[in-house]
């Protein structure tokens, strides 16, 4: 059993490695000005669906973690929801409930893609490996932005209609844009991506092993 286990901690000390390097490079969080889109769900997503939500919600929560630092040492406009060390605008101080946004999400998608692609799985009979893990990278992915969205909405509401100068009633449509601007496409390539590395990762024998 000792073993399998260690296998198993190089297997997520990969990707944890990977999510630290894409989180301090360019690729891993794209600058938007208003907001920032990444790609380091993709390596929690994959990390759920080989290893279990108990692995997956760790990796999650080290992409939370590479969130928090990024968005502290070289903030956007909304870096206040997901950093505590950054002032809420017209005020000299941040909000702890940047955290909840900042690591809550994340580590759900270190969950959620597990639960999605085990269900598939049952449905498909193990048949429709493409459908599985496309729909839940895609799931991975939505869990992110859906819920970071809204509890953006629902915490810094007001203080979004500042940082963005828009009236507070049309918040809600701005999040809406976000989610379909920013959302969609990271979506669909979670779910290509995600495909892609577990066929791969699931056709090598070495892997097969770590994680059976």
């Amino acid at each position: 059993m000792q073993p399998l286990k260690t296998k198993q901690l190089i297997l997520i000390s990969l990707f944890a490695a990977i999510i630290f390097i894409l989180a301090f490079t360019p690729i891993g969080f794209i600058q938007l000005g208003i907001i920032k889109a990444t790609i380091i769900h993709i390596p929690v997503i994959v990390g759920a669906i080989l290893l279990g939500p108990k692995k997956g919600a760790f990796l999650g929560f080290l992409f939370g973690l590479t969130s928090l630092i990024s968005n502290t040492f070289t903030p956007v406009i909304l870096s206040f929801a997901f950093s505590p060390f950054i002032p809420i605008p017209g005020t000299d101080s941040g909000s702890l409930m940047a955290l909840i946004i900042c690591f809550i999400p994340r580590i759900m998608v270190g969950i959620v893609p597990f639960y999605v692609y085990r269900l598939l799985d049952k449905l498909f009979a193990r048949r429709k490996h493409l459908i599985t893990y496309v729909l839940a990278g895609i799931a991975g992915s939505f869990t992110n932005t859906l819920l970071v969205m809204n509890g953006i909405y629902f915490m810094f509401k007001d203080s979004y209609a500042a940082a963005r100068n828009i009236p507070i009633d049309t918040v809600y449509s701005a999040v809406l844009t976000i989610i379909f601007a920013n959302g969609i496409p990271e979506a669909v390539i979670a779910g290509i991506v995600t495909y892609g590395i577990c066929r791969a990762l699931m056709n090598s024998k070495q892997v097969r092993d770590m994680i059976s």
